[in-house]
């Protein structure tokens, strides 16, 4: 009986593996990303109460429910990774038409997450970093018998003004009203309402920056 012994890859043959592989892999992925997006004409966007035109929801989706109370304007991305959800569950009846209404030309970061119970209203032309959460829903703590878990708070209206900017990691809570042109810093929790044209930054957010017509920009001690 003749003995065949197995053959050793050389490195430059086991490298042009690796390559091929490494490009079939690449390939596939885009392919399946441009194949598993979102968009105005795909089925998943007929259940939004809106889809623009022109606008996506990149794969992968973390979470995605309560489409029928979501509104995306034209030309809007939203990056993978992302949460998109209107109520708690996807069986979740809400009281309200529009509980998320995201304008026209905006682009939300891979990873962030946008959660409403009753009303988040992003502005035209508003941009994130990655991984900013939006809400205005929040836990309650009052009852000590019950887990927090299942105990909610009133959610409270939440908007963000047209040409805003939110950077990286940006936390932005029940009841607040962000401005036009506003610029968030990385990592800031808002807490409280930003005016219009200003610079906020920190753990709670505070101004400190603001424009003035007559005064152009000006510093702004914190609060």
């Amino acid at each position: 009986m003749i003995q065949v012994k197995p053959q050793k890859f050389k490195a430059e043959d086991e490298e042009m593996l690796r390559r091929a592989i490494g490009v079939f892999v690449w390939g596939s992925w885009a392919r399946v990303g441009r194949w598993a997006a979102i968009g105005p004409r795909s089925r998943r966007a007929r259940k939004f109460q809106n889809f623009g035109d022109g606008s996506a929801i990149c794969f992968p989706v973390v979470a995605l429910f309560g489409e029928r109370y979501i509104r995306v304007g034209a030309g809007t991305i939203i990056g993978p990774y992302s949460s998109l959800a209107a109520g708690v569950s996807p069986h979740h009846e809400l009281d309200v038409e529009t509980a998320v209404s995201i304008g026209d030309r905006c682009l939300i970061g891979k990873g962030s997450g946008i959660v409403s119970h009753h009303s988040v209203i992003i502005g035209d032309d508003v941009f994130t970093g990655h991984n900013v959460y939006i809400t205005d829903a929040n836990h309650g703590y009052e009852d000590v018998e019950q887990p927090i878990g299942r105990q909610f708070s009133p959610p409270q209206p939440v908007s963000i003004g047209s040409g805003s900017w939110l950077g990286h990691g940006v936390i932005v809570l029940p009841g607040v009203a962000i401005g036009r042109n506003v610029v968030i810093g990385a990592g800031a929790v808002v807490t409280s309402d930003i005016p219009d044209f200003s610079v906020a930054v920190g753990n709670p957010a505070r101004v400190i920056r603001r424009y003035f017509p007559d005064r152009g920009w000006v510093a702004q001690a914190p609060d």
